[in-house]
């Protein structure tokens, strides 16, 4: 028996002399049936090339054992940091991620989204570009399953979990001011809500402290090459004599990467020592940010803590049979940052 090719389940169940239904709980959880059965099972397994469609037996349940995960750039280390614990805790729970990358379109964000509707997935963790996303799309997503957003938000449309801007931001601020000179924000594109939230909390924080805001950068691109346009600016600025400051608050640690490189390049030198011309701090303690030349100065949010609330939020409105219905409060949960006091500032 070990060595017949079985095309379908029915055969399968026939060979092994057990029903359809208990094949199928099997195949769900060995442990769930009994001992004599899954031995019937195994033998006729054993040897064969048999090996259940997942997709088509999804498809005919109430609800699938998939979880759906949309991100903006899954190369991106930060991201790809945060997938990793997500799968592994939709695995530990007995779930199968299907991860997108939006690659920072909203065509492609829309299509991820549609692709998630198709395979009728548990749910979905949503990391959504902002601006440019099709909410009515996201809408459609969240009509049919439970739906979390975490790193990025948009207001009104589901749980969120994230960094508290407004307090990382202070903490980089207020160090940045007790030990130098205060800093110039050199703000990211607008490609999600975090552009504008640390924008926000960098002004209001300034404008508390009685001092006045500077803001620099490129506000229209809506690109998700920070490097580069952290880079391009900063040479531009360099050039031009214009820099307010000599300490650089970046809104991110991919922006800061690019201005590092543009003062090189230029033959500054970034560092807290008396003889360095600039000082210049990042937000979000990218996986690289240690490893740049000096170390990057930062603010790291709590992946691990980020993965394991979304996830719960997630799982507890799959086992309740519960979504947060419209006219709710949105349910927010926002993390504290951790400073991180490097070389760079």
């Amino acid at each position: 028996m070990s060595s017949k090719r079985f095309r379908t389940m029915d055969e399968l169940a026939l060979a092994c002399g057990v029903s359809r239904p208990t094949l199928s709980k099997y195949f769900d959880d060995p442990e769930s049936v009994r001992a004599a059965t899954r031995r019937k099972i195994e033998a006729a397994l054993e040897g064969s090339e048999y090996r259940p469609n997942l997709f088509a037996r999804n498809l005919n349940r109430k609800q699938t054992r998939h979880i759906g995960v949309i991100v903006p750039h899954i190369t991106d280390p930060f991201y790809a940091a945060l997938v990793r614990k997500v799968e592994l805790r939709c695995l530990d729970t007995g779930f199968w991620p299907i991860v997108i990358s939006s690659h920072g379109s909203p065509t492609l964000e829309a299509r991820a989204v549609d692709t998630l509707l198709s395979l009728k997935v548990a749910g979905a963790l949503v990391a959504p570009l902002g601006a440019e996303t099709d909410i009515k799309m996201l809408a459609s997503l969240q009509d049919d399953i439970p739906l979390v957003f975490f790193d990025s938000r948009i207001d009104g449309q589901g749980p969120f979990v994230g960094t508290d801007n407004r307090q990382s931001i202070a903490l980089l601020v207020e160090y940045l001011c007790r030990t130098g000179e205060h800093p110039t924000y050199f703000e990211m594109p607008p490609v999600n809500r975090n552009a504008s939230e640390r924008r926000e909390a960098y002004i209001a924080i300034m404008e508390q402290r009685g001092l006045e805001p500077i803001v620099v950068g490129q506000a229209q691109d809506t690109s998700w090459e920070f490097e580069e346009i952290g880079f391009i600016e900063m040479q531009r600025i360099l050039d031009a004599r214009s820099l307010p400051t000599r300490t650089i608050l970046c809104a991110n640690d991919r922006i800061a990467f690019g201005v590092m490189s543009a003062a090189f390049s230029r033959g500054l030198k970034v560092g807290r020592d008396e003889d360095c011309d600039l000082r210049v701090a990042g937000h979000d303690d990218h996986p690289l940010s240690r490893y740049t030349c000096p170390p990057l100065t930062t603010v790291a949010q709590d992946i691990d803590a980020i993965a394991i609330r979304s996830t719960d939020i997630l799982f507890a409105s799959l086992r309740d049979g519960t979504d947060q219905s419209p006219g709710e409060p949105t349910v927010r949960t926002t993390l504290v940052g951790q400073l991180v006091m490097r070389q760079s500032a």
